[in-house]
């Protein structure tokens, strides 16, 4: 058993996550759910006013918990690098960076998709994995418990005609996401990996201001964004190796 596993604390007590693109309803979640967990959560969104309340707010709620908020642009890698280097020459170490940079683009038809809608998605949903992932990566080795996690959406899986570039993305973020998860596998040799990376699958997602707004509303085969945080933390009690280049599929499989 790893050595983090023993005595009172959990697999998150004392770890230090990064969280892209937290000041989301997801986002939030995951702030509080890490928070309470013992870890100490490092935010960053491309919104400051948004950061701001979600760092508060997760603070707020876990009195003690080291919660703080970075203003970084994923989109420039040396940004992101700097990000990487600057959490962890300040905590000592970084264990995860938690990917949940979103947005969505379709249309009516598969003829009438915008190819524009792909070059949004494509700097959102994409190069965004692949600056984080790539910023991340020696430090995350270095850690014994390092996790990059991935949420994705079943449409990469089975694409709607609507969604052609949305699933397009998220299946290309996916692949990276392996990739990433193969250097690990190797980077581990006969032991196994040491660190992971791994792909949270869920529908869509519900919270509870969508609800308040459409009361009636099924919602069906969504994922709770408090349930998606308890996922997301689900990653670091599983061991490298059962979770490293796989899919975890909160909705039914297609």
């Amino acid at each position: 058993m790893n050595s983090y596993l023993n005595g009172n604390g959990g697999p998150l007590e004392g770890a230090v996550i990064a969280v892209a693109g937290a000041a989301g309803p997801a986002g939030r979640a995951t702030l509080l759910r890490l928070a309470e967990a013992g870890a100490t959560v490092v935010a960053s969104d491309a919104n400051p006013a948004r950061l701001a309340e979600a760092v508060d707010a997760a603070r707020y709620a876990h009195g003690g918990a080291t919660v703080t908020g970075d203003t970084v642009d994923l989109l420039d890698l040396d940004a992101t690098r700097e990000w990487a280097a600057k959490t962890e020459n300040e905590f000592g170490r970084i264990d995860g960076l938690v990917h949940l940079v979103g947005g969505w683009r379709g249309s009516a038809t598969f003829a009438e998709t915008d190819l524009a809608d792909w070059d949004l998605l494509e700097k959102l949903l994409i190069r965004t994995v692949q600056h984080t992932s790539l910023a991340f990566h020696d430090g995350l080795l270095r850690s014994d418990r390092g996790r990059f996690v991935l949420v994705s959406a079943s449409g990469a899986t089975q694409p709607t005609a609507g969604n052609a570039a949305y699933a397009a993305s998220k299946a290309a973020a996916e692949a990276w996401t392996l990739a990433l998860a193969d250097a690990f596998r190797k980077a581990g040799g006969d032991e196994g990996p040491k660190a992971a990376a791994a792909i949270l699958v869920i529908k869509a997602l519900v919270h509870d201001a969508m609800r308040a707004e459409r009361p009636n509303a099924k919602f069906a085969g969504f994922t709770d964004a408090k349930d998606l945080a308890d996922a997301i933390a689900g990653v670091w009690e599983k061991p490298a190796q059962e979770v490293n280049g796989q899919r975890l599929w909160l909705t039914p499989k297609p």
